[in-house]
């Protein structure tokens, strides 16, 4: 969605509600995971993305402030069964109150062309995941991907109900880790029509950047808890 004014004229807290702070590194400790967490509550960022095992750590931390939990399943490969994936959502989104599930499309299909299998699959979650109102992200991992791909993952994204497009997981180990290149987030803009937000997420480490893809008309960003305070402008007083 174009944004009503320049992303160079936001405020620090305007930009800051694009922002899903990625606290993600399976190497954290739960200090780390507290410290990465807690930073993004004061930035105000609109959501801290997290795996399940951390859901009990960030839940109590983000509760009664503007930013919620954004919950990654199935990932970074997106491999599991439909029943799996839909069990693992209900699991999360029934004991903890999640703002976004970010679900990873099963890429490998998507790049055979067996599109069926990747909107059936997505749409079980979507459904699963909206009875408890909670927004569903399908990740396809556009690194994998032409940028036809990219459209038709987008496509299947809108046909299964889900509510975002989103470009990476940041964990792609088959080739460069281009991210959410201007390209990429143009493709799936297109393609989605206007049927569903985009978020981006890879590689958005400078501010240039991160206020570029507002300006194009992204609707969030998934950024890595080492860049916030680079993309609104407080590196220097972090």
């Amino acid at each position: 969605m174009k944004p009503v004014k320049k992303a160079s004229e936001m405020t620090a807290k305007e930009l800051a509600r694009y922002i899903d702070q990625s606290v993600l590194k399976p190497e954290f400790t739960v200090e780390d995971i507290r410290r990465y967490a807690q930073e993004g509550v004061d930035y105000g960022c609109r959501t801290i993305c997290i795996n399940p095992a951390s859901l009990d750590i960030v839940a109590p931390m983000v509760k009664g402030t503007e930013t919620g939990i954004c919950v990654v399943c199935d990932f970074p490969f997106g491999l599991s069964t439909t029943e799996s994936k839909v069990r693992q959502a209900v699991e999360y989104c029934s004991n903890y109150e999640i703002e976004d599930l970010d679900i990873v499309a099963n890429y490998g299909r998507l790049r055979s062309g067996d599109l069926d299998y990747v909107i059936n699959d997505l749409r079980a979650v979507a459904e699963a995941c909206h009875r408890y109102h909670t927004n569903v992200k399908t990740i396809i991992e556009t690194d994998s991907l032409t940028i036809d791909q990219v459209k038709a993952g987008t496509r299947c994204a809108v046909e299964a109900g889900a509510d975002f497009i989103k470009s990476s997981t940041g964990f792609y180990t088959g080739g460069p880790q281009n991210g959410a290149t201007n390209e990429v987030v143009q493709a799936m803009m297109e393609a989605g029509e206007g049927r569903i937000k985009v978020k981006g997420s890879g590689a958005i480490r400078t501010r240039e950047h991160f206020l570029e893809l507002i300006d194009m008309g992204i609707d969030r960003m998934g950024i890595g808890y080492r860049s916030t305070p680079i993309v609104l402008g407080l590196a220097d007083k972090a």
